[in-house]
């Protein structure tokens, strides 16, 4: 369903409870199962550009052993991103290398903590869609035995056989 609107998927997320009798089940004991499911967005994932506006960068003369050369020369790159105080220094011998890694490694560190970011919502919402995952914290049950799937926030049922059919909006509050 990639493209599409998923939102009514959000009806289905929850713990499930399914029970079924195994082929192999001599007595026919009912064997009870607990499926969780949540529905996330899985291109929610942010993309980062770094922009000129949003840096500053500050040359300085390198600090260590070195000489002369390192002493005079401001070679050494500091840049810093002003919407979040993040820095990054590089100090070598060539001022455009060194502007280079130092850019790359801070893009690469605010695109980290923007993914971050992003994991702890998409976790937070998952969290708060699953629930606990216990058997008591069911959202539907699925019944094959008696060819049954009941809801229960909105009290309706239609068949197992219709309901993993994807026929499972018959039982959602609307």
């Amino acid at each position: 369903m990639s493209g599409e609107d998923l939102t009514p998927l959000e009806n289905e997320a929850g713990g499930h409870r399914v029970q079924r009798v195994p082929p192999t089940e001599k007595r026919g004991r009912v064997h009870t199962s607990t499926v969780t499911v949540a529905i996330t967005d899985p291109d929610s994932a942010p993309e980062f550009t770094l922009r000129d506006d949003e840096i500053r960068v500050e040359w300085f003369s390198g600090t260590g052993k070195g000489g002369q050369h390192r002493n005079k020369h401001q070679n050494s790159c500091r840049i810093i991103h002003t919407p979040t105080g993040t820095v990054e220094t590089r100090q070598g011998r060539h001022r455009d290398a060194n502007y280079r890694d130092a850019r790359t490694a801070l893009e690469k560190r605010l695109t980290q903590h923007a993914e971050i970011k992003s994991k702890k919502n998409t976790d937070t919402k998952r969290r708060e869609q699953v629930g606990s995952g216990m058997r008591a914290d069911k959202t539907f049950t699925i019944q094959f035995q008696n060819n049954k799937a009941i809801s229960h926030t909105s009290n309706k049922a239609i068949t197992a056989t219709r309901y993993m059919n994807g026929y499972m909006d018959e039982l959602w509050n609307q």
